[in-house]
């Protein structure tokens, strides 16, 4: 019997690994692994080292990971990908023409699911679900599906559809909503005094509708209300009653990155209480081989509700169907071309 994976997501510093990296990943094991720019060059490249992660942990479909949403998130860009519009396209276009819009967004999704398989990425962190409010910080604003939660969760679903048709699972983002934060929680902790009843009507109402999403990642921001010491990431009550209790997620939950200064506290503290918090996995982004030792030491294997949750995260995956690219991207640019 092969030695069990670990409750980890991890990078790696460039677009080949190391000879310490491979050694390491060979080592813990982790589940998955996530592409950021730093390790995108041509596509056999990529193709490259997505092959060579996958064989650390003998695994050929080992999830790897990227945040490919359009816009301004995309480590997939031009001139070698097509840049995809930002979510907030899709929801102007909705305001006008619902069901044009849905069929867009969908088409979207499917081409940018086609662009991930064609490198062996089968993982898109994507779609973000956030209610933007008025006044928050910008960190997420375009990159949301407007501001009508019901706008959010009709396009939303239209774009988990396309990833999974298109053979990539998605993870719906920043469970249970960052929508409200007043900071980038890249650089500090958001803190949102919203109550339970708001924050039930609004912001988890998205994560709620969309539950059958197979993944999910925190938000690194502290709900006041429901528990006013720990963000989501680290909260158990939050994870407990609302991620899996009022909002019913129970496909794979993993944490945003660790090296986020939203967190405080060694890396090794961060990745002990997110997991014990109940994040199935923890993820870390930078490629620092020293930290992704540090949060090795507090890893746990991957089995149990926590194994099944992964398997059953990637158990649609299969080879997409036939389709028809040239038209896609044609359809997709007639109905946004409606907006100009």
């Amino acid at each position: 019997m092969s030695q069990p994976r670990s409750r980890a997501i991890f990078g790696c510093a460039g677009t080949e690994l190391s000879a310490g990296e491979r050694d390491f990943f060979r080592e813990v094991r982790p589940w998955g692994f996530i592409l950021f720019g730093r390790n995108i060059g041509e596509p056999a490249q990529i193709r490259r080292l997505v092959s060579a992660l996958r064989e650390t942990v003998d695994d050929a479909a080992a999830p790897v990971l990227i945040d490919q949403e359009g816009g301004r998130v995309a480590r997939l860009a031009p001139p070698q990908w097509k840049l995809r519009p930002p979510a907030l396209r899709f929801a102007e276009l909705h305001a006008v023409a619902p069901e044009e819009a849905r069929e867009a967004a969908y088409l979207n999704a499917r081409l940018m699911a086609h662009d991930l398989i064609d490198l062996g990425i089968n993982v898109d962190c994507l779609p973000v679900l956030d209610v933007p409010v008025e006044g928050a910080h910008d960190i997420i604003g375009d990159r949301a599906y407007g501001r009508d939660p019901s706008v959010i969760i009709d396009l939303g679903r239209a774009v988990i559809e396309g990833m999974m048709e298109g053979g990539v699972a998605p993870v719906m983002k920043h469970i249970p909503g960052h929508g409200r934060a007043g900071a980038d929680s890249h650089l500090e902790l958001p803190r949102v005094s919203a109550s339970a009843d708001e924050l039930s009507a609004s912001d988890f109402v998205t994560f709620r509708s969309l539950n059958h999403c197979p993944m999910a990642m925190t938000a690194h921001v502290v709900y006041a209300a429901i528990d006013a010491q720990r963000p989501a990431t680290t909260s158990p009550k939050l994870i407990r009653d609302v991620i899996r209790g009022e909002i019913g997620f129970d496909g794979l939950l993993m944490s945003d990155d660790l090296s986020m200064q939203a967190l405080t506290g060694s890396l090794d503290h961060r990745a002990k209480a997110s997991l014990f918090a109940g994040c199935d996995v923890v993820l870390h982004c930078n490629g620092n081989l020293a930290e992704m030792r540090e949060i090795a030491t507090e890893l746990k294997p991957l089995e149990d509700i926590h194994l099944k949750r992964a398997q059953a995260a990637l158990a649609h995956l299969s080879k997409a169907e036939e389709f028809d690219i040239q038209a896609a991207e044609d359809r997709v640019a007639a109905l946004l071309g409606r907006l100009s």
